[in-house]
C-alpha cells in the first residue's frame, strides 16, 4: 500500500448531525446529507476486505448511477487507471432506472448550451450499438437498443409553425429531420388524434434503450478489468467521510461505512441530486461556502405491462415538453404550479408501453403520488382516444410506476469539472432528464480533463465555477 502522510479523517457521525465550528481546513467533523435509495442485497464488491491492493485506486467514483457507471467505464476503456466505484444503494436504483431511456435529439436545440454534448453521447451511444453488431451480439438483447425514430408533436398552429423552424434548425445542424402534417403524421401514428392543426417534427434516427439492460452491460463491461486489479464496486455502502492530506489540501480518501478507498489521482462525484446537498455541507463545514444548486425534481413514469391496447411506432412527445408548462388546475393542491406534466410514449423493448412524464419539486420523497398518475393518464388519452375507456384503477394489474429524482439545475446544464481548491475532486452532476443521453459525453469529458487532454467537447459551459459567480 502507498504511505500516507500527514492524513487527518473527516467524520460523519449519521446522516443529519450538527456541524462543528472549527476552523481548520483538514481536522474537522463533518456530516452532509448524501443517500441513496437502498433496493435491496447484491454483491458489495468485487475483492474481499482483507485484500489491501483493493484499497488504493487511482480513482475513486461516489455514486453508481449511470453517470458514474459510465464514467468508470470510459477510465477502464481509455486509461491504465484503476477504479473503484461507491454507492450506499445500487445501480440503477435512481432517476436512470425510473425513466423512458430515450436518446431523442428532437426537443433539443441546436447552439444550446448542451447540445454539443448531447449530440456527442448520441454518436458515442450508436458506436456501441453498432460495436455490438460487429461482435456479433444483438443490441436489442445487451441495451434494449431500438431504433424508433422519435415525433416531437404539436396540436396548435402556433406550435406546429415552431416544429417548422425546428425541423429546419436541425436539419441544419446535420440530422435527418421532417415535418409531417396533419396526414403524414396519421400514416406513421393511426392512433394517434390528428386534426387539421396537428404536425410533428420527425427524426428517424432516434433512438431508445433499456437503462437495466444497459446498465447490467456496462457492469459486466467494467468488471472484466477486476481479475486485473483495475476495478472495484462497493455497494450497499454509503459514503461517510472525505480524507484530506495537509500536504495539497486534496481529497486523498473516501471513507464508507465499510472500507478506506485511497485515491491517488482524483475523486469523481457523481451523486445525482445528491451532489448539492453533499459538496454544501462539506465545504461549510470546512469554513467555506460552496453551493451547487442541484435540486431533486420528482418525477412518475407509468409502465403498463403487455398493453395490446394501443399501437406506436416511434416514440412521441408532446410538443410542450421543451418547456414543460405548470399544471395549475391539479385536484391536488398540495403541487400548486411545482407540477408539470407532459405527454410521452414509448414502447419498450420488452413491449411495455412506458408513459409520462411529470416533473415537481418535492424535496427527496419519492413516494407514490396516484394523483399524479391519473393526471398523466388523461394527459396521455388526450393524444390517444382509445385510452380514455380505461381509468386509472383499470390498469392496477399491469402497470408498474417508475419513481425517480433527477439532479436538476436552475440553468439547464450539468456541473461537469474541477472544484477549484481541490484540484483533484470532480463534479459530474445536474443532468436533470437529460442523464442517459449525455452520460457518454459526460464521461468522456471527465476522463479528457483528469488526464489533462483536448476534450471532444468544450466544457467551458458546464465549469463548477459558474455557480459560484
Amino acid at each position: 500500500m502507498a504511505t500516507l502522510h500527514h492524513i487527518h479523517s473527516i467524520n460523519f457521525s449519521s446522516v443529519f448531525p450538527s456541524h462543528s465550528s472549527s476552523s481548520s481546513l483538514t481536522k474537522r467533523s463533518l456530516s452532509y446529507k448524501y443517500k441513496f435509495p437502498a433496493t435491496g442485497n447484491r454483491m458489495a464488491r468485487l475483492y474481499s476486505s482483507s485484500d489491501d491492493r483493493a484499497k488504493v485506486f487511482d480513482v475513486v467514483i461516489v455514486g453508481a448511477g449511470i453517470i458514474g457507471l459510465t464514467v468508470a467505464r470510459q477510465f477502464l476503456m481509455d486509461s491504465d487507471l484503476s477504479v473503484a466505484i461507491v454507492d450506499k444503494g445500487l445501480p440503477c436504483s435512481g432517476a436512470t432506472g425510473a425513466g423512458q431511456g430515450y436518446l431523442w435529439m428532437t426537443h433539443k436545440t441546436p447552439g444550446s448550451a448542451t447540445w454539443d454534448l448531447s449530440m456527442r453521447s448520441h454518436q458515442l451511444w450508436t458506436m456501441m450499438a453498432e460495436n455490438l453488431q460487429e461482435q456479433g451480439l444483438d443490441p436489442i438483447v445487451e441495451l434494449g437498443w431500438k431504433k424508433t425514430g422519435s415525433l416531437l408533436v404539436g396540436r396548435t398552429r402556433a406550435e406546429s409553425d415552431m416544429l417548422k423552424g425546428r425541423v429546419k434548425q436541425l436539419s441544419e445542424a446535420g440530422l435527418k429531420a421532417e415535418f409531417l402534417g396533419s396526414s403524414d403524421l396519421l400514416k406513421r401514428e393511426p392512433d394517434l388524434l390528428v386534426d387539421k392543426d396537428t404536425a410533428a417534427a420527425f427524426l428517424p434516427d432516434d433512438c431508445q434503450l433499456d437503462a437495466h439492460r444497459t446498465v447490467a452491460y456496462i457492469e459486466k463491461g467494467n468488471r472484466n478489468f477486476a481479475s486485473k486489479g483495475r476495478y472495484a464496486e462497493f455497494y450497499d455502502d454509503p459514503v461517510k467521510c472525505f480524507i484530506r492530506s495537509d500536504c495539497n489540501g486534496g481529497v486523498e480518501a473516501v471513507q464508507t461505512s465499510k472500507n478506506t478507498l485511497y485515491s491517488k489521482k482524483a475523486v469523481i462525484v457523481a451523486a445525482g441530486c445528491w451532489t448539492g446537498s453533499l459538496m454544501q455541507d462539506l465545504f461549510r463545514n470546512w469554513g467555506m461556502e460552496f453551493h451547487v444548486p442541484v435540486r431533486p425534481r420528482k418525477g412518475h413514469l407509468l409502465a403498463l405491462q403487455n398493453f395490446n391496447s394501443l399501437q406506436l411506432n416511434h416514440g412521441l412527445m408532446e410538443a410542450g415538453y421543451v418547456d414543460h408548462p405548470s399544471i395549475s388546475d391539479l385536484e391536488s393542491s398540495d403541487h400548486g404550479r411545482d407540477l408539470s406534466v407532459s405527454m410521452t410514449a414509448t414502447i419498450d423493448a420488452a413491449g411495455n408501453l412506458l408513459v409520462g412524464s411529470s416533473r415537481e419539486f418535492a424535496g427527496f420523497n419519492t413516494d407514490l403520488d396516484e394523483s399524479v398518475i391519473t393526471h398523466i393518464w388523461k394527459r396521455v388519452g388526450d393524444y390517444f382516444p382509445k385510452l380514455r375507456s380505461l381509468s386509472v384503477s383499470d390498469l392496477s394489474t399491469s402497470r408498474k410506476v417508475g419513481i425517480g429524482l433527477r439532479p436538476y439545475m436552475p440553468d439547464g446544464k450539468p456541473v461537469i469539472g474541477p472544484v477549484s481548491g481541490l484540484s483533484n475532486v470532480y463534479l459530474a452532476a445536474g443532468h436533470e432528464g437529460g442523464g442517459l443521453s449525455m452520460a457518454l459525453g459526460t464521461a468522456e469529458m471527465v476522463v479528457d480533463g483528469v488526464l489533462g487532454r483536448p476534450g471532444k467537447v468544450d466544457s467551458a459551459p458546464f465549469a463548477v465555477d459558474r455557480v459560484l459567480e
